[in-house]
């Protein structure tokens, strides 16, 4: 897999915050370096946007967090997590990434998903057949098969996890390696997400925006 990227090239990070957040708790036990995962997603290209879409907490703990993003470019995209009767939770972005990226696509050459869940399929072969290039970036080991497959080109952060994570260590034997990655592999799919597949391609197939769903 691979593609000729050139300096001239217009390009847009969507940042799925909670997905490469969880990949690097359960697979290193550290944090994300955001500043050099939007580097090497962008390399030598223009960047037009760069945006990490997250979720307000009931303690409002994260606003650091938010802080340390913006400090470094990237745009906060936040939505409040709704409690529902009984207790249940929701808090997810995906369908409301994969209408900003089909938004985005004519303004730009290439859109660069930061996340490895396989939901984001049928929105990536729409912008694909729009002409947009499209990427993924994200720690391997905890990314879709499938998902790799779909895009364009794909960054495995694993491969370099010292220079994309803070506070890593690096692992001390293959046996606990394996055994983590298979434990971060099932974690990192988030508890409810089994309609957001058909949410996606009734708004590629139906234009509803995000505020309908």
């Amino acid at each position: 897999m691979g593609v000729i990227r050139h300096p001239d090239q217009r390009v847009a990070i969507i940042i799925d915050t909670q997905n490469l957040y969880h990949s690097a708790k359960n697979l290193y036990k550290a944090k994300v370096n955001f500043a050099n995962v939007v580097k090497a997603a962008l390399g030598e290209r223009k960047l037009i946007r760069a945006a990490a879409y997250v979720v307000n907490t009931e303690s409002g703990e994260e606003q650091p967090f938010f802080e340390a993003l913006e400090k470094v470019g990237i745009e906060i995209k936040t939505k409040d997590l709704q409690i529902f009767y009984g207790g249940a939770k929701k808090a997810d972005w995906d369908v409301g990434m994969v209408v900003d990226a089909i938004k985005l696509a004519h303004k730009v050459d290439a859109i660069v998903f930061a996340t490895g869940d396989g939901d984001f399929i049928p929105g990536v072969e729409y912008i694909q057949n729009m002409g947009c290039q499209v990427e993924g970036v994200t720690f391997g080991r905890s990314a879709s098969s499938a998902f790799r497959a779909a895009v364009d080109d794909f960054i495995d952060l694993d491969e370099d996890p010292k220079n994309f994570l803070l506070g890593y260590r690096a692992p001390r034997g293959k046996s606990a390696r394996k055994k983590t990655s298979k434990k971060a592999t099932s974690k990192t799919k988030s508890h409810g997400k089994e309609n957001l597949r058909s949410q996606i391609e009734k708004v590629i197939t139906t234009g509803t925006d995000t505020d309908d769903l």
